[in-house]
């Protein structure tokens, strides 16, 4: 599960996607997100994430440290009995009108921009050998099919490719009620195919602090997890596995939903 902007393969994805009232940022969505890559290409790669965000920056992604484990203690909670899967004052927020901005993040030089059409023009900034090439194409896919989303590429070389940590990140969503996590599949650099299946292998993993007690399952962190960290993460979580042929689209669930044991499902485009 991934668009890429050239050949690879990526297998055990696994996928965060949770609802909190942060204690200094407010009401925020989490996203979690990852795989293990096998680069193909010729050269370097780069993966593409769309987030139903308002606005973020590099102060978005979270530095997971020595908790590079975070995901696999989550699916380590639910394994043993995988389930299918009110009223929070919403803050105001307004899209800030950033450019696209360039970091480096874990093993990436990430471009981060709320206009996908503008990516291509920042690519000078990226490193050279880690440096893809953008299809225009596929960056009006993404403007016209996710209009208002946040793009983030992550860029890489052959030889980081299987060493990436976790990406772990925060945001205030577009709509508060409905948690998505990205999940549209396209290994070529061509804008994905939304006409038939793909190949999934997932675990789809969700929270909200509002969860009642005993909703989920209580994920042990271990001792070691920064207390920063900590704050973005719930207590408990439910998660469900999928295998075999889906429909191209992403996961979404409504935060009622949520709460009240309902499945995640499979969406092609954003939910209205």
């Amino acid at each position: 599960m991934c668009v890429s902007m050239g050949p690879a393969e990526f297998s055990g994805t696994t996928l965060y996607m949770g609802r909190l009232h942060h204690s200094e940022h407010g009401p925020v969505h989490v996203l979690g997100y990852q795989n293990t890559a096998v680069n193909r290409a010729d050269g370097p790669n780069a993966m593409l994430l769309h987030l139903p965000a308002r606005g973020m920056t590099q102060d978005n992604f979270l530095d997971v440290g020595r908790s590079s484990d975070v995901l696999e203690r989550m699916v380590d909670a639910v394994r043993p009995r995988s389930r299918a899967a009110g009223g929070m004052a919403w803050m105001g927020w307004e899209q800030p009108a950033y450019g696209v901005q360039v970091f480096e993040h874990d093993i990436y030089t990430v471009l981060l921009a709320s206009d996908p059409t503008a990516l291509p023009s920042a690519l000078h900034r990226v490193p050279a050998h880690k440096r893809p090439a953008l299809d225009p194409e596929l960056m009006r896919f993404y403007a016209e099919r996710y209009p208002g989303y946040a793009m983030a590429v992550c860029c890489f070389d052959n030889t980081e490719a299987a060493q990436a940590k976790p990406l772990l990140m925060w945001y205030p969503p577009i709509d508060p009620d409905v948690l998505t996590a990205p999940a549209l599949d396209a290994h070529t650099g061509r804008p994905p195919g939304m006409v038939g299946k793909v190949p999934v292998d997932h675990w789809v993993l969700y929270g909200s602090d509002e969860a009642p007690p005993g909703w989920g399952e209580p994920v042990d962190y271990g001792r070691r997890m920064r207390h920063s960290l900590r704050g973005f993460l719930p207590g408990e979580v439910r998660g469900e596995h999928f295998s075999g042929l889906l429909p191209n689209g992403d996961f979404a669930l409504r935060h009622a939903e949520l709460l009240a044991g309902g499945p995640v499902t499979r969406v092609a485009g954003p939910v209205g």
